[in-house]
């Protein structure tokens, strides 16, 4: 896991848990989906409808190449979805989101 350091400047919001194909993994308030797949090491956010892996390009929302399932909803956009405590996050393909766990 690869976060920045600590210290005056930088303060991180409360702990949660989201779940990230079907694994627990730890979060914090104020971090987006995206940046908790980066700091989890996770480049690949979907693949095409041709299998072609995506991930974060621009992340201020305006590519949509970051699109993941939350809670059910595909094309979602990582870098404009805040994490909340227990949320579902799974990889989407193509236009179908991925199953639970894979």
């Amino acid at each position: 896991m690869s976060r920045l350091p600590l210290g005056p400047e930088l303060e991180r919001g409360p702990r949660v848990e989201i779940v990230l194909d079907g694994t627990p993994v730890e979060a914090f308030t104020g971090e987006t989906v995206a940046t908790v797949l980066l700091a989890h090491g996770e480049i690949a956010t979907r693949t095409t409808v041709g299998g072609e892996p995506r991930g974060i390009f621009c992340g201020i929302g305006v590519c949509f190449d970051c699109l993941v399932v939350v809670d059910g909803v595909p094309n979602t956009r990582a870098c404009m979805t805040w994490v909340r405590d227990g949320m579902q996050v799974s990889r989407q393909d193509g236009l179908v989101a991925r199953q639970s766990g894979g």
